[in-house]
């Protein structure tokens, strides 16, 4: 898409989580913005906005939300979007590398490390336009941040492959699954932290979640940064089973046929889920402050959450947004059957690291 400039670099990342992993998608290179200011200038005038998002809304054929929406924001604004992409974690630990020399607007993650980057002052406080319509557990009270696609955590499998889904977490520890298992790494992506957080439920603590995933371990291929590049390998029959999240594997199924979406669910019990929504923030001293309020207005804009399911495969932020087209319809579908639970997120934001800790310790990793 002309009007997004799509940056990728890669750089090695440590933080506060204490890991190292190599940016999925880092920007590195500079350009004119559109009204021919010079990239990194800091003046008032110039009309671009920096974006550093976790992966899954835009799409590597220009058909994802975010190549439509940003398209639409630049045609309305004349604005530029520079964009750069990577795990969630990563995209928080970029931030705070840059502290002291802000380079992005908008951050958009998700939970925990929305939160995350709240606790370590990364975020200024702003209630985009149509944020009364997002629901209170879907942003933070104080306007550090808001949702602007709701999502669920969810797995995926290789339809071809295998003739139904896998029902439970003990079936993965079948030798069938051996190297054709994969998911991505807890504290770096959002989607590998999810498995820890849905682990932890479903098993009923971090003790026999770890126990499990120590077993687990046997089957499992190894780390992988960004949870996007698990679904192609999973249609193609690398992989049998990998984690993801519903919108992301929802849009990508429409172009890889053998991806089926699934929801693990201990022995016994029903298959499980929990909202893992798209949620921005405003960073503080942000070089574009006032582009970066109009983008996140934009984002949660009526026109771009009408959207939301029908070109990115996601559930509107916006309460007030009830979308009916062919795409909703499949993801009600899907849904069907799936007790959702809604984490502590104060808790794991706060022990973050001590789970992840106990996780590497669990698989060696």
């Amino acid at each position: 898409m002309p009007s997004t400039t799509y940056l990728r670099a890669t750089a090695a990342v440590t933080g506060s989580l204490a890991l190292a992993a190599s940016l999925a998608a880092c920007g590195g290179s500079s350009s004119a913005g559109s009204d021919g200011s010079a990239d990194g200038a800091k003046g008032g005038g110039e009309k671009v906005v920096t974006v550093y998002s976790a992966d899954g809304l835009k799409s590597d054929k220009g058909d994802g939300w975010y190549d439509k929406v940003f398209a639409d924001f630049t045609k309305k604004t004349g604005i530029e979007v520079k964009y750069v992409e990577g795990g969630s974690g990563e995209m928080v630990q970029r931030a705070v590398r840059e502290k002291t020399n802000t380079q992005a607007d908008v951050l958009i993650t998700l939970p925990p490390f929305i939160q995350q980057a709240d606790g370590k002052g990364l975020l200024q406080a702003y209630k985009p336009a149509g944020s009364d319509k997002v629901n209170g557990a879907d942003k933070a009270a104080d306007g550090k941040w808001t949702s602007v696609v709701n999502n669920y955590f969810g797995f995926v499998y290789n339809k071809k492959e295998l003739a139904q889904a896998p029902k439970t977490w003990e079936e993965l520890l079948d030798a069938k699954y051996k190297g054709k298992l994969q998911y991505s790494t807890p504290g770096v992506a959002g989607d590998g932290t999810a498995v820890l957080i849905k682990a932890m439920h479903d098993f009923g603590g971090k003790e026999p979640a770890m126990e499990y995933l120590k077993k687990l371990q046997a089957n499992n291929v190894g780390p992988s940064s960004s949870t996007s590049k698990l679904a192609p390998k999973t249609d193609k029959g690398e992989l049998l089973v990998a984690n993801g999240d519903v919108q992301m594997n929802f849009a990508q199924s429409k172009s890889m046929p053998n991806l089926g979406i699934w929801f693990p669910a201990k022995e016994g019990a029903k298959p499980t889920t929990f909202s893992l929504p798209y949620a921005a923030g405003l960073l503080d001293k942000a070089p574009h402050t006032e582009n970066g309020k109009k983008l996140l207005d934009h984002l949660l804009s009526e026109d771009a959450q009408k959207l939301v399911s029908g070109v990115g495969g996601g559930f509107p932020a916006r309460t007030d947004v009830k979308p009916t087209d062919a795409n909703a319809v499949e993801l009600t579908k899907l849904m069907s059957g799936v007790e959702v639970f809604e984490p502590d997120w104060a808790d794991i934001d706060k022990n973050l690291t001590g789970y992840v800790d106990a996780w590497k310790s669990a698989t060696g990793s």
